[in-house]
């Protein structure tokens, strides 16, 4: 306030943000730190001259990051909102002010289509929690209902930012082709603000040139393809109405899931929410790991050139127990996390074991299947050495042998059959058979 006033900026004018956020110190820390009520106070009297200043933060980006699935973020994320409104306005604060310091950080998965419905959902839901507190309007104002309702403080302020759980160390610049359809979705679905988060984020602290490129991301969007100059182009899609319906329902039913067991306060000091957000991180490692849900360039198509050098994982979590919490975390475990730490160590190992794909057959056929066999290996960091194909199996055998390959993976496909060995060579590293 203090600066605003030196510069002689127009305070009715100013928008900006404050992240406090009382309840993410619990997620991410394990610790309940101070006194929320007396803070929040404190924090809205300080900025009362600026009332386009939001003060008091719901970081559902947070959830995001840990894997939590859109309903989960969605749901969570109001009944957080709703805590705020439910403690302040019982301490005596009027609903309206509450409401229109309410700032809503989101995050942004790679799911375009149900991204665009759950930010369209979260406006639609969270005016319906700020109408039920019945907030009165405060001034003269156009945008009063029949009972003097103030329907701007049911408007909900939504910052949105790119996700960390699907980046990757490895083959990292396709961080930016994630990054840049997460933050188109997020444009058309009419948020405030975005940040675009630099691709090199998880093995370093962006460089200048990373950052660069993060926000150029974002003027091409606007400058380019004037996505800005829309407003809610989704409306009247069939295929996005239904996804928002759908969403707001399945969010809506777990707010009220939560505020049955007494709020998200008491969610998250029993636990309830790290464990549902941690059981969802587990499900989707798992989908990963099996390849169900694909991370390009980590458990599809990896690059099997590349090596990761001097990158090393920027958010390994520390395990020795140093430090202790009063209540449980959510886990910040990117989905990536384990095929990086495979790759890694065979990264690091003494010798990098050869696979040689021996490929014989109908060409179509055998390509493809060498092709999968390729991924399978190059997904944790062997060196492959793939063919065209041989004529013979005797060829192939002396081909792998000039190669010094470790191992030799035998294709051989026919018109409608196709067989697919494991064949070690010598004193060679064992890996699972193909069939």
């Amino acid at each position: 306030m203090a600066y605003f006033e030196k510069k002689d900026y127009d305070l009715k004018k100013l928008q900006g943000s404050i992240n406090y956020d009382y309840f993410n110190k619990m997620l991410v820390d394990g610790k309940e730190k101070g006194d929320l009520i007396q803070t929040a106070k404190s924090l809205i009297e300080a900025v009362q001259p600026l009332p386009f200043y939001r003060v008091l933060n719901v970081n559902a980006l947070t959830l995001n990051n840990a894997g939590a699935y859109i309903s989960q973020e969605l749901g969570y994320a109001l009944a957080w909102g709703n805590e705020y409104l439910r403690q302040l306005t019982d301490a005596g604060l009027p609903a309206t002010v509450v409401a229109k310091k309410i700032k809503f950080n989101f995050g942004i998965s790679s799911n375009y289509f149900l991204e665009i419905a759950k930010f369209r959902a979260a406006r639609m839901l969270w005016a319906n929690i700020v109408a039920s507190y019945e907030p009165t309007c405060l001034r003269d104002c156009d945008n009063k209902g029949e009972n003097d309702e103030c329907r701007c403080a049911a408007k909900m302020k939504v910052h949105a930012e790119t996700s960390t759980f699907n980046m990757t160390l490895f083959d990292a610049h396709v961080n930016l082709l994630r990054t840049q359809t997460e933050a188109m979705s997020a444009a058309l679905a009419g948020v405030d603000s975005i940040t675009v988060t630099p691709f090199d984020k998880v093995y370093q602290n962006p460089d200048e040139f990373s950052e660069r490129l993060a926000r150029n991301q974002q003027l091409l969007l606007k400058e380019e393809s004037h996505l800005d100059k829309v407003v809610d182009p989704a409306a009247g899609s069939y295929y996005v109405e239904n996804l928002t319906v759908a969403i707001a329902q399945q969010a809506w039913d777990l707010f009220l899931e939560v505020e049955d067991k007494g709020g998200f306060y008491m969610a998250l000091t029993a636990g309830t929410v790290q464990a549902a957000v941690n059981a969802s991180c587990a499900a989707r490692h798992k989908a990963v790991a099996q390849r169900k849900e694909v991370l390009l360039g980590t458990n599809q198509f990896p690059n099997f050139s590349e090596k990761a050098g001097e990158k090393k994982p920027a958010d390994a979590d520390c395990s020795c127990g140093c430090e202790h919490k009063e209540i449980a975390t959510v886990k910040l475990q990117r989905a990536a996390s384990e095929f990086e730490a495979l790759r890694l160590e065979t990264e690091a190992a003494a010798k990098r074991p050869k696979a040689f794909m021996l490929t014989i057959g109908n060409l179509a056929m055998r390509q493809a299947r060498a092709q999968f066999s390729c991924n399978f290996l190059g997904c944790a960091g062997y060196e492959v050495v793939d063919n065209l194909g041989f004529e013979s199996v005797e060829a192939g055998v002396e081909a792998a042998m000039a190669a010094n390959a470790d191992i030799v993976f035998f294709v051989q496909a026919m018109t409608n059959t196709l067989n697919m060995q494991f064949l070690p060579l010598r004193h060679s590293t064992a890996v699972p058979c193909l069939s």
